[in-house]
């Protein structure tokens, strides 16, 4: 729901309480001057009575309502001395309308040569229910063209009014941080909250910008100089070792230097690999043949399968192809294959399916689930194992990321690595 949308739901809400109360209020009113103004004609309709009846004395043979609006009758003094003016709602039954309707009555005592007479008086007075019913589809129709007027206010002077708003979310949404083309200047705007938000996002972004682009030559810088004296350490340990005048104790130790160094010559590609994944700094995506993939990489696994005795069967949807980087491509496949490779027993099997919707590794080994929640976290190793750095599937699962895929794992006798494209 849009941000207008969303005051105007509020604001409806409350209006039609407003409404509601103000309609009460209204009709208890509306009735009060009802009344007030039937009373005084009832009081005017008096006054001519007595005139008419000080001048006619026909008037006091009107002991009924059939001929017209009043009616008198004699009373006893007692009860002459204890009247006092009543209006009173009453019914009455209405000839034209075949029932009885509501009237206001007064009922007044005058005398009238030393007799006393009761005076009623009746005037039509509106129905309750009919004021209610026109009262409320009245207020029904003021509430639903206000809603009206406001939700066109919103859609055409409130969104011009926002523009700079939209203009703003706008820049954010195709603000990348690999993505150094400058923007547009936002429209101008003379609204004092927008231009400080203007003002602070632009700031915030050349922020993230630098911010971004430091951490990517130190990442860049570091690497490559890491690189360079981990190779010239190894280099010198070989010819150390190839020298011929050491003990074996002295080899093995070179030897454990070297596999560490090793380690963190990987360990190092690894991270740099992921880094750049993460801030996706490569280059743009084409169509990769999936199967002929795969099929490379087992068959650069050949001499390790063979070692192990590792059965490997395939099943794979010809011609399958998947726009992606290729050098992320290979990495994904080729850090899944190694996984189910190193990570499998000896005589063991693996099954590689790929179709159009997913890729799956199958592979023996542990007779007990992974922990599924944690396989894919950064230096994670069910064993401590010096091979690994424990970033592999780390990797796969930022490239699955970067490409909206999902890689999940199962255990079903075999462990199952899934990717869904």
């Amino acid at each position: 729901m849009k941000l207008l949308n969303h005051a105007t739901t509020y604001f409806a809400a409350i209006l039609l309480v407003v409404i509601s109360v103000w309609a009460a209020l209204f009709y208890v009113n509306m009735l009060d001057e009802i009344y007030d103004s039937m009373d005084d004609g009832l009081e005017n309709q008096k006054m001519l009575v007595l005139r008419k009846a000080a001048q006619d004395s026909t008037v006091f043979a009107k002991t009924d309502f059939e001929e017209g609006y009043y009616k008198l009758k004699e009373v006893p003094f007692g009860r002459a001395l204890a009247q006092k003016d009543v209006y009173q709602d009453t019914l009455m039954y209405m000839l034209n309308e075949k029932d009885f309707e509501p009237v206001r009555m007064l009922t007044t005592v005058f005398r009238h040569h030393g007799k006393f007479f009761e005076l009623r008086v009746i005037t039509s007075m509106v129905e309750e229910d009919d004021l209610i019913e026109d009262l409320f589809f009245a207020l029904l129709w003021l509430y639903g063209g206000l809603i009206a007027s406001i939700l066109v206010l919103n859609n055409f002077l409130l969104k011009r009014i926002w523009q700079p708003f939209y203009a703003i979310l706008q820049r954010l949404q195709q603000f990348r941080l690999e993505d150094p083309t400058p923007f547009p200047p936002p429209p101008p705007t003379n609204i004092q909250e927008f231009h400080l938000l203007n003002q602070t996002v632009e700031k915030l972004l050349q922020s993230n910008l630098h911010a971004y682009t430091s951490q990517k030559n130190f990442i860049e810088n570091a690497a490559h100089e890491l690189q360079t004296p981990l190779a010239i350490s190894l280099n010198q340990l070989e010819l150390l070792a190839e020298g011929g005048h050491l003990h074996e104790n002295q080899l093995e130790q070179i030897g454990a230097v070297m596999q560490n160094l090793e380690r963190l010559t990987r360990l190092n590609k690894s991270l740099l690999l992921l880094s750049k994944i993460e801030n996706r700094q490569f280059g743009a995506d084409e169509e990769v043949l999936l199967p002929q993939m795969l099929q490379n990489v087992l068959h650069d696994f050949r001499d390790q399968l063979a070692f192990r005795n590792i059965t490997v069967t395939t099943e794979l949807q010809e011609n399958l192809q998947l726009r992606m980087n290729p050098d992320l491509a290979m990495v994904l496949v080729l850090n899944l294959v190694k996984n189910a490779v190193v990570h499998n027993v000896p005589g063991g099997t693996i099954h590689v399916s790929l179709s159009a919707c997913q890729l799956r590794i199958e592979n023996s080994g542990k007779e007990s689930p992974l922990n599924g929640q944690r396989l894919f976290e950064r230096f994670y190793k069910e064993d401590a194992a010096l091979a690994s750095t424990g970033l592999g599937l780390s990797i796969a699962k930022a490239i699955c990321h970067l490409y909206g895929f999902t890689l999940s794992y199962a255990y079903r006798q075999k462990h199952i690595l899934q990717v869904n494209f």
